[in-house]
């Protein structure tokens, strides 16, 4: 078929509607996932992690941290873009469902996993 032709059933100049795109999805971008595989390592080196799992759904994006692979998550770090006026967009969620802490910036947010040495007098 050559380019002046047009394929049997349209028109010449017919505009083709294709079919909407697929909702789009929450996702971390990289400097959120920089933070959070910063923190991971710092957890796995230390011997209290072991897995972890990203979901990136409609509404929410969740970075999960798991002791061992085939049980709960034990800290779910969740994004969830409508409650950035209101609340912060990120929160850290316990395997039980308690909100650990709540917060717009996800570094301070993630300061409540982060058990750093310090120097006990």
């Amino acid at each position: 078929m050559s380019e002046s032709e047009t394929p049997p059933g349209q028109r010449a100049g017919a505009v083709v509607a294709f079919p909407a795109a697929a909702p789009s999805s929450v996702t971390f971008d990289r400097r959120e996932l920089n933070e959070l595989f910063n923190l991971y390592g710092r957890m796995v080196a230390a011997g209290e992690w072991r897995d972890y799992a990203i979901d990136f759904l409609r509404d929410k994006a969740q970075f999960s941290v798991f002791r061992r692979t085939a049980e709960v998550p034990l800290y779910r770090i969740v994004k969830d873009p409508s409650l950035a006026r209101r609340q912060g967009a990120y929160s850290v969620v316990t395997a039980t469902g308690l909100i650990l802490k709540r917060g717009a910036e996800l570094g301070r947010v993630l300061k409540v996993l982060d058990k750093r040495l310090s120097v006990v007098n």
